[in-house]
């Protein structure tokens, strides 16, 4: 399961509380996606036109405030779909659902356009990227897996997870879902967090406390 040459990503660290945002494309085609612009809306943007990149989807691993900020610019922009788990579109439009009316600033943004199911496939060219439901730091988080890598979101980070005293979290649900659907994985699958460093799923298995037996 090794990383697909032909796809190219760059990564912003955006917003107060700094959200790993991930911009791909296929390099053949040009398509592309952005998954969770929490903030730098500008600097994204002028990046997606300086790459030629036609942007297709806008993807939030979760609806927290930290990671939908620029949602609506780029939308706006680009002509894209926001897509988000169903189970945390209603935290779109609400800073106190999503949270960001408790970090010191208010993100808001339209209703989404699709909603991503587990195993729900978004194809990018010849990229292909597969949802994987991943419940316990909030409701609709997902992870997404294609290409050798996993975007993980909120869910799984280098050395730990997501944190789960939100309302709607649950630890237990959390770790049942890494275990279910992250564990499993390959070791060489390089997993891309929503805070912090790349790791690797051989590195989690072996080191991450929360995931030990």
């Amino acid at each position: 399961m090794g990383v697909n040459d032909s796809m190219q990503m760059k990564t912003f660290i955006v917003g107060p509380i700094d959200v790993n945002c991930y911009v791909l494309q296929d390099e053949a085609s040009h398509n592309g996606m952005i998954i969770d612009p929490g903030g730098s809306a500008k600097e994204i943007l002028e990046y997606v036109k300086s790459a030629g990149i036609a942007v297709q989807y806008i993807v939030n691993t979760h609806g927290h405030g930290d990671h939908i900020g620029a949602d609506d610019a780029l939308r706006e922009a680009t002509g894209a779909k926001l897509l988000i788990h169903a189970a945390d579109a209603p935290m779109l439009a609400e800073p106190r659902r999503n949270l960001s009316a408790y970090m010191g600033f208010s993100a808001q943004a339209a209703p989404a356009d699709g909603f991503l199911a587990d195993g729900q496939e978004i194809r990018l060219g010849k990229l292909y990227f597969r949802a994987l439901h991943t419940p316990g730091h909030s409701p609709g988080g997902i992870c997404l897996l294609g290409e050798g890598v996993l975007f993980s979101g909120d869910s799984l980070f280098a050395g730990s997870v997501g944190r789960c005293d939100f309302p709607g979290a649950s630890e237990s649900d959390l770790l049942q879902a890494l275990r279910d659907k992250i564990l499993p994985l390959p070791d060489e699958v390089k997993v891309y967090p929503g805070h912090g460093p790349a790791t690797t799923i051989g590195s989690e298995r072996l080191h991450n406390p929360y995931l030990q037996a």
